[in-house]
């Protein structure tokens, strides 16, 4: 059972089984349409897409941050559609260093599937092993059930203000450095950080080809920025809840655990205009 990262090398040995359900998870903030069109040019023989927008996430209404969870019987039809039960291995892919493909990882253990793995280094890696493409769509069709146990790995923004100034709890951003401290953005409407956040760019758990640095050197790296506070309840968070799922794989793949996701995110938090916002 695959439960963090699977190697390229791996997957040819689980791709036909029965039990095994393969996902593109390919994405672009700014196009809506990156991920679907590239699916169709080709993508890992029997994969299916996912959807960040339509089947990751549930539709905005400005209170909810760009990306919000998606609903859960929708989501959870979803998968029983596409073959997921309790029982399946699966596997999530992109091409972003498994900047999406964490997303769905993250989704699956907040409803207590183990199962489910990122693919690392993603479509290059299986490419650049001489992996092929197809183009075929596999039907979706199944009558499975997708049963969910729920774990408590997720907060709201309520939680957060409750514990701004707990010394038990740590907030760590996962956009890059300049948009953290309020320079350079591009994407919310408002600039700056939840008070008392520490900055973790999700791109620093990648190496020079995109896939996750080993176990030991991202345990080094969080331990560096965490100091004492790796017993802390960690509360990861993005510009939207997606990128901040990459640091929990991370983590989980470094062996620290306490982490949970603030799926709201900035984008949610700054559209309550009474929630404090840093720029330091």
């Amino acid at each position: 059972m695959y439960t963090t990262l699977i190697e390229s090398d791996e997957l040819p040995f689980i791709i036909d089984r029965p039990n095994t359900v393969i996902f593109d998870c390919r994405h672009e903030l700014t196009d809506s349409e990156y991920g679907i069109n590239s699916y169709n040019k080709g993508h890992i023989p029997n994969a299916i897409f996912a959807s960040m927008d339509n089947s990751l996430s549930q539709k905005t209404n400005g209170k909810n941050g760009r990306h919000p969870l998606p609903e859960l019987s929708a989501f959870t039809s979803w998968l029983g559609v596409c073959g997921v039960t309790q029982s399946t291995q699966v596997i999530a892919y992109d091409d972003a260093g498994g900047a999406y493909a964490s997303r769905l990882w993250l989704l699956l253990k907040w409803l207590s599937h183990d199962a489910v793995a990122v693919l690392n280094g993603g479509l290059q890696a299986w490419i650049s092993q001489g992996g092929n493409l197809a183009l075929d769509t596999p039907n979706q069709n199944s009558s499975e059930t997708f049963e969910p146990e729920f774990r408590a790995i997720l907060v709201d923004s309520d939680f957060i203000l409750q514990h701004l100034d707990d010394e038990q709890t740590l907030v760590v951003d996962a956009r890059s450095n300049d948009r953290f401290h309020g320079q350079n953005e591009s994407i919310d409407p408002i600039a700056g950080h939840i008070p008392g956040a520490i900055n973790r760019f999700f791109k620093d758990n990648l190496d020079s080809t995109g896939k996750f640095l080993a176990a030991k050197d991202l345990k080094k790296a969080f331990e560096a920025i965490l100091g004492d506070n790796c017993e802390k309840t960690i509360i990861h968070q993005c510009g939207s809840g997606v990128t901040a799922c990459h640091n929990l794989l991370a983590m989980e793949v470094a062996g620290i655990k306490n982490s949970k996701l603030y799926p709201g995110s900035w984008s949610e938090w700054i559209s309550d205009p009474s929630r404090p916002i840093s720029n330091d």
